[in-house]
């Protein structure tokens, strides 16, 4: 890495992933045959496709991350080249990249994901380093390897950096990590499997206040997006679209939210923002393909169907209240 870097508005610090996409008519049932309709290699990974949109939202952007000496890194490190990522590439030799086999099927856009990851392309600390984390207006980072995030986010902490998070499993060492985390931003599962519970309007409150967030959500797929933040719920429906695939819909609910915030929108349009990206991102084959413009996206977020409220206000009041 040089020895000095300039701003940036994101830096990101976290996972990448190449992705081959497997569109078939149906889920395939056990010891059966299912056709093919389409099959496409594309670069993916949470943190790395957040940080595209970002990048063609007009934000300057810098990506931490490892790839393996093979033909998924390399598709990898051209991907940021074109999109203008600053990347910074730790290259394992000898080690496979993460790669994931996606099925898509066809009538729902729902996907199946079958991934591998080589322990050596999991960040550990040394990894990272603090100049290019303290160099930016925002850190984004992911809930695995969490020893690397945890300095990271240590770091951006210390320079008054905001620390956002893209989190889905209980990994080692996540509560200590959510400490120096001040957007999180989980999976529908993720509070109850960290606390236990199945009520997210008395789990939300909580988790903010055991680790002292400036916000917390979580993503509902179809349903939207539920957030408590400065004492009040935040609820979005999610936006009706013709679904062609609903890979990394969250990765670019994750792009719009930084965007958003970046922007010093209100929490409510940040959300409009960022679920209205999600949803034209599934439009397309494959975790970066639907991200549309600017213009797009504010097109979807003041015209488009919704699907139904999964929270209504007075829902949302009386569990406040309840508090």
């Amino acid at each position: 890495m040089p020895a000095e870097f300039p701003i940036v508005d994101v830096v990101g610090v976290g996972l990448n992933a190449t992705d081959t996409l497997i569109r078939v008519p149906h889920f395939p049932a056990l010891d059966s045959k299912v056709r093919l309709i389409e099959s496409v290699t594309r670069a993916g990974g949470e943190v790395a496709s957040a940080l595209v949109a970002c990048q063609r939202w007009g934000l300057r952007t810098r990506y931490i991350g490892k790839i393996g000496d093979d033909a998924a890194g390399e598709l990898q490190r051209a991907e940021f080249a074109r999109d203008g990522v600053e990347a910074h590439l730790t290259v394992v030799p000898n080690c496979p990249s993460q790669s994931s086999f996606i099925l898509v099927d066809q009538s729902s856009g729902e996907r199946t994901i079958i991934w591998q990851r080589d322990p050596r392309v999991e960040l550990v600390p040394n990894d990272i380093a603090q100049e290019p984390i303290v160099r930016a207006r925002l850190l984004h980072i992911t809930g695995s390897s969490t020893e690397a995030m945890s300095r990271a986010a240590k770091w951006a902490r210390g320079a008054g950096i905001p620390v956002t998070l893209d989190v889905d499993g209980v990994y080692w060492g996540v509560q200590e990590l959510l400490e120096d985390v001040d957007y999180l931003i989980s999976s529908r599962t993720f509070p109850a499997k960290l606390v236990g519970g199945d009520d997210l309007l008395v789990l939300l409150p909580f988790l903010a206040r055991k680790f002292g967030s400036r916000m917390v959500a979580a993503t509902l797929g179809r349903e939207g997006v539920l957030a408590w933040a400065e004492s009040q719920f935040h609820y979005c429906p999610a936006f009706r679209v013709p679904t062609l695939d609903t890979t990394g819909a969250g990765d670019i609910f994750h792009g719009g939210f930084i965007f958003g915030l970046l922007q010093s929108w209100p929490l409510d349009r940040i959300l409009d923002f960022a679920c209205a990206a999600a949803a034209l991102n599934c439009t397309a084959l494959g975790a970066r393909a639907g991200i549309g413009s600017l213009a797009e996206v504010e097109r979807v977020r003041r015209e488009g169907e919704r699907y139904p409220s999964a929270y209504s206000a007075s829902d949302l009041e009386a569990a406040r209240s309840a508090l």
